[in-house]
């Protein structure tokens, strides 16, 4: 079963971390950490018609955490907050009700599945996405725009 926590493609990812750093004037940024284990993620982006243009993270946590927040690296752009917010559910169901994965832009964190029977290790497994949800709702604040305005984009 542990080897399945950490197979190949978590490993991959964990080691391949894109974006990582810090944007100049971002429209939002978030920070989120995990008392359980002791994770962290920032987050900052940028946004544009609703969606997101530009994004940086810098992140201190394990395998897990670092895999999660690989896959949000390589598939962020062009997120709305409505897509961040249904990923987020999806996570947080896969890991804690034996939900199905996210289907769509974020399907890869099926690969982050086997974490559901580790409950210690959800909070590294969720911290990117609650960041980054945290951090468009910040950025739609900075940019005056409403999210019925958004859902109308």
């Amino acid at each position: 079963m542990f080897d399945d926590l950490y197979n190949n493609r978590i490993l991959e990812l964990a080691a391949d971390i894109p974006m990582v750093g810090r944007l100049n004037e971002p429209h939002g940024r978030s920070v989120k950490r995990s008392r359980l284990c002791g994770s962290s993620v920032s987050v900052e982006l940028k946004m544009l018609d609703g969606c997101i243009c530009e994004f940086a993270h810098v992140i201190k946590a394990c395998a897990l955490g670092q895999a999660s927040s690989s896959i949000m690296a390589r598939n962020v752009i062009g997120a709305s907050v409505l897509e961040l917010e249904t990923a987020l559910t999806q996570v947080q169901s896969m890991l804690e009700d034996n939900g199905t994965p996210p289907s769509g832009r974020f399907s890869e964190v099926k690969v982050l599945t086997p974490v559901k029977d580790f409950k210690a290790r959800h909070a590294s497994v969720l911290l990117t996405f609650e960041a980054t949800l945290e951090a468009a709702r910040a950025a739609i604040d900075y940019l005056g725009t409403s999210e019925t305005e958004l859902a109308e984009l």
